[in-house]
Order: C-alpha cells, then sequence, then structure tokens
C-alpha cells in the first residue's frame, strides 16, 4: 500500500506544478502571459482560437488528475492499520481455585481492578 501512496503524491505533485505552468501559458484577458511565450499568434499549431481550447482541455485534465491524486491520497491516509493491544495475543493463566483448608493467598484482581487483593486469614 506504501507505493500506491507514493504513486499518488507523485502524481498529485506533478498535476499542480502542470497547472500552474498551464495557468501562466494560457492568454488572459489583461495581461497576455500567453503572447509572451508565442501562443498569441494567429499562424500557431492549433489555429486561431485551438490553442486556447487545447490549453484549457489539458488543464482540465490535470484537475482532474489533482482531485482523484487528492482523494486517494485521503483515502489511504484515513485506512488506519489495526494493530494488537497488549493482551490480544496473550492467555490469561488459568488460576486454581483455592482447596479446603489450605492458607493460600487469592490470586490478585483483574487488571484494572481497583480493589486491592484481601489477604486470608486462618480460622
Amino acid at each position: 500500500m506504501e507505493w500506491l501512496k507514493t504513486l499518488f503524491v507523485v502524481l498529485q505533485v506533478v498535476s499542480a506544478l502542470a497547472i500552474i505552468g498551464l495557468v501562466l501559458i494560457q492568454q488572459g484577458k489583461g495581461a497576455d502571459m500567453g503572447a509572451a511565450f508565442g501562443s498569441g499568434s494567429s499562424g500557431s499549431v492549433f489555429g486561431a482560437s485551438g490553442s486556447a481550447n487545447f490549453l484549457s482541455r489539458t488543464t482540465a485534465v490535470f484537475a482532474v488528475i489533482f482531485f482523484v491524486s487528492t482523494l486517494g491520497i485521503t483515502w489511504l491516509g484515513s485506512k488506519k492499520p489495526v494493530e494488537s493491544g497488549v493482551l490480544s495475543n496473550s492467555t490469561l493463566p488459568a488460576v486454581a481455585p483455592a482447596q479446603q483448608g489450605s492458607q493460600s493467598v487469592p490470586a490478585p484482581a483483574a487488571a484494572g481492578g481497583t480493589e486491592p487483593a484481601k489477604p486470608v486469614v486462618p480460622k
């Protein structure tokens, strides 16, 4: 499962960087940042409006990859491994019942008990 989490993190970082780059390249309404990289010309590979559609669709694809990887990381992070407790694999020792006439001390109270064990007084 660790390799899947690593894959999701790598996808998230790559898609985030791609989204940042694609948003900066796109031609805005005011500050023509896209024109600085040559995408403002009408004789480009994608045509006059083809680059805007291509960049918008590519940004949307990377946004979907980003959100899916984020959900995957969240899902993997919410799955906690089941850890065994202190007494889950151990067996409690059997306590032999006290025999009549013997002066044995009874077993201490169960774990977490609040009362201390009372000593046996012979009669």
